[in-house]
């Protein structure tokens, strides 16, 4: 058995060097945005409490930094918890937001993200979120704010439709103050106002949702105009390098026209 499991274990590695010598020369995305769904599917299929789904989760990020790093990933957006999501147990609610805090505690101190210029940024209704875990988000977030080599955003507490209801309250409120003509508004203007405003390339070239689901659940409403989907059939805890791989080979592989 041993012995199977370890010829299985060369057989993976000998196909992710093969995946890698395949995608390292194409044209890669810049800014890979991904929905981490699955985690209490997960957990439920192994009889265990849906808290550790989200634990092993939070792990799963940590490794995907280091794979888009690799693979010279210029942003990454993390889909990790929406608006909707407050309306899970309390107790569940609880865990993520202690899971996420020693989260940013770790990313405060991760060599990676400073050596590597990682900026990182949530994006969503911060205010909703506990006093403590809102202060750990400001310190990490005025920790990297002058890095600009990477950007990582983490969409928590986030919506779609919340951003962009949050850009138009914004525009309204400069308009009112006689700040901004609204003939000025245009898609460029607009784009200021999004949460994603400090990035060089808000839209996303490529869009992951793990778990199956066929859909977007309000993801990234405006800035998914032209990425390219993939929907994989695999809980976000079982996320594996190849997988990475293997969607980054499909968006090399496809012709994107941005309807011309």
């Amino acid at each position: 058995m041993l012995k199977t499991f370890l010829s299985t274990i060369g057989a993976y590695k000998l196909y992710e060097k093969w995946l890698w010598h395949q995608v390292k020369s194409g044209a890669q995305p810049e800014h890979i945005a991904i929905i981490l769904d699955g985690n209490r599917r997960w957990a439920s299929g192994k009889a265990l409490n849906p808290c550790f789904g989200h634990e092993k989760g939070a792990e799963k990020v940590e490794q995907l930094l280091d794979w888009c790093l690799k693979l010279d990933v210029k942003s990454i957006t993390l889909y990790a918890f929406s608006t909707e999501n407050f309306c899970r147990p309390k107790g569940e609610v609880e865990e993520i937001m202690r899971i996420a805090a020693e989260e940013f505690r770790r990313i405060l101190r991760d060599g990676r993200i400073h050596k590597n210029k990682v900026r990182v940024k949530v994006i969503g209704r911060a205010r909703l979120l506990p006093e403590g875990l809102r202060k750990l988000i400001m310190d990490v977030e005025k920790a990297t704010q002058d890095y600009d080599e990477h950007f990582l955003n983490i969409a928590f507490a986030y919506g779609g439709r919340a951003e962009i209801v949050d850009a138009a309250r914004k525009i309204a409120e400069k308009v009112q103050e006689g700040e901004l003509n609204p003939e000025k508004v245009d898609e460029q203007v607009f784009e200021q106002y999004l949460y994603t405003s400090h990035m060089p390339r808000q839209d996303a070239d490529l869009i992951i949702r793990t778990s199956g689901e066929g859909r977007l659940s309000g993801f990234l409403l405006w800035q998914s105009a032209y990425s390219e989907l993939c929907f994989l059939d695999v809980y976000w805890p079982d996320f594996r390098l190849i997988d990475l791989l293997r969607v980054v080979r499909t968006f090399e592989r496809r012709k994107r026209r941005f309807g011309a």
